[in-house]
């Protein structure tokens, strides 16, 4: 199983916009309204690394009102 966290920048006005369409997309897990640097913050699984690059790369960068995003490749997880 391939993780990422993945910041997003959204035009000013978009973030509710971004949020629910994310919200869309089924290997999405989290999605995170924030304040601060990024818009929002999003927690991805998919099967393969590939797919994890195309669903952010083809998905999440192209939708309109995104302006920008850092991704952090997930090595290792757990929780309690």
């Amino acid at each position: 199983m391939a993780r990422a966290i993945v910041m997003i920048n959204t035009d000013v006005g978009k973030e509710n916009e971004i949020f629910e369409k994310v919200l869309e997309i089924p290997e999405v897990k989290e999605v995170y309204m924030v304040y601060g640097i990024h818009d929002l913050i999003v927690i991805i699984e998919a099967d393969t690394m590939e797919k994890l690059r195309n669903l952010i790369t083809e998905n999440i960068r192209r939708m309109d009102g995104v302006k920008s995003t850092l991704t952090s490749i997930v090595v290792m997880h757990k929780t309690k």
